[in-house]
C-alpha cells in the first residue's frame, strides 16, 4: 500500500511539473496596439500682428504667408484648421498646455527651443536685420554702442543679439509686444534701431519708402520651421509629409510668389 502511495505521489508531481512547463512555454496573448487617432482638427497658435506671415487685414481677417501654407497642409490632411492668436512670449506654455496643437508663424528654429518643441524641416531662411531711420548716423553694428535697440519680446531677435559681441555695448535692449509698436518708437526717436526678422521688416518698410534704411550687417541667418509638442510625432510626421508634397507639386512656390513676388521656400 505504501509503495502504491509513493508511486501515485510521484505521478502527481510529474504531472504538475509538466503543466508548469507547458505554461512557461506559452506567452500570454497581447492585445494589439490601438491605431493612431486620425487628425481631424489642428489649432494653430500665432501672433496676429506679424505680417506678412500672419496678421489681420483691413476686414479683420487673418491672412498671411504662413496662414496660407497651414491651410493648404490641413486640407491635405483632411483636417479642419483653427487659427488662435496667442501671446507669442508664452508660446511654449500655450503649446505644452494643449490649448494649441501647432506653432506656425515665422517660428525660428533654435537649440533652446528644441528643448521644448519638435520642429519640421526648415521651410524658409531668414536674417535678423537692423532697421534705422534714413537720417540715422548708424551705419553698422559697431555704431549701436550706447544706443537703445528695440526687439519683439519672445522673438528670436533677442537671442540673436545676446549671442553677438555688439550686445555688450548696447545701452538698452527695449522689448515690445509687437513690431508695429517698435517701428512707431523708431520713427519718433524713442528707439535708435530695431532688430527684426527680414521677411517682416522689409514688408513694413516697403510701405513707407524713403523713411527707413537696412544696415548691410545683420545679426545672423536663421531658419523657420513648424513647431509641435515633442510627444506629438504622429502630427509632426503628417505635417512634414504634406509640406514635402507642397514643395514637390509647386503649391508652396505659388503661395510664396503671391506674398513675396518670388519662390523663397527652402
Amino acid at each position: 500500500m505504501q509503495k502504491r502511495l509513493s508511486t501515485l505521489c510521484a505521478a502527481l508531481v510529474a504531472s504538475a511539473l509538466l503543466v508548469a512547463c507547458g505554461k512557461s512555454e506559452t506567452p500570454p496573448a497581447q492585445s494589439a496596439a490601438p491605431a493612431p487617432a486620425a487628425v481631424t482638427k489642428i489649432v494653430v497658435g500665432l501672433d496676429d500682428n506679424f505680417p506678412p506671415m500672419g496678421f489681420r487685414n483691413e476686414k479683420n481677417e487673418l491672412v498671411g504667408f504662413d496662414i496660407d501654407l497651414a491651410r493648404e497642409a490641413a486640407k491635405r490632411l483632411g483636417a479642419e484648421v483653427e487659427f488662435k492668436p496667442i501671446d507669442w512670449n508664452a508660446k511654449e506654455a500655450e503649446l505644452g498646455s494643449r490649448r494649441i496643437d501647432v506653432l506656425w508663424n515665422g517660428l525660428t528654429i533654435t537649440e533652446k527651443r528644441k528643448e521644448q518643441i519638435a520642429f519640421t524641416a526648415p521651410y524658409l531662411e531668414n536674417h535678423q536685420i537692423v532697421i534705422v531711420t534714413n537720417a540715422s548716423p548708424i551705419k553698422g553694428k559697431a555704431d549701436l554702442a550706447g544706443k537703445v535697440v528695440g526687439v519683439q519680446e519672445g522673438s528670436s531677435a533677442v537671442e540673436a543679439i545676446e549671442r553677438d559681441e555688439a550686445a555688450k555695448s548696447i545701452k538698452e535692449l527695449k522689448k515690445f509686444g509687437d513690431n508695429v509698436a517698435a517701428l512707431m518708437d523708431l520713427t519718433t526717436g524713442r528707439l535708435d534701431a530695431l532688430v527684426v526678422d527680414e521677411v517682416v521688416g522689409r514688408y513694413y518698410i516697403a510701405k513707407k519708402p524713403g523713411e527707413y534704411a537696412v544696415l548691410d550687417e545683420n545679426f545672423g541667418t536663421e531658419e523657420y520651421g513648424v513647431g509641435v509638442r515633442k510627444d506629438d510625432s504622429e502630427l509632426l510626421g503628417k505635417l512634414q509629409k504634406a509640406m514635402d508634397e507642397m514643395k514637390r507639386d509647386g503649391s508652396a512656390a505659388r503661395i510664396s510668389t503671391q506674398w513675396f513676388g518670388k519662390d523663397i521656400v527652402k
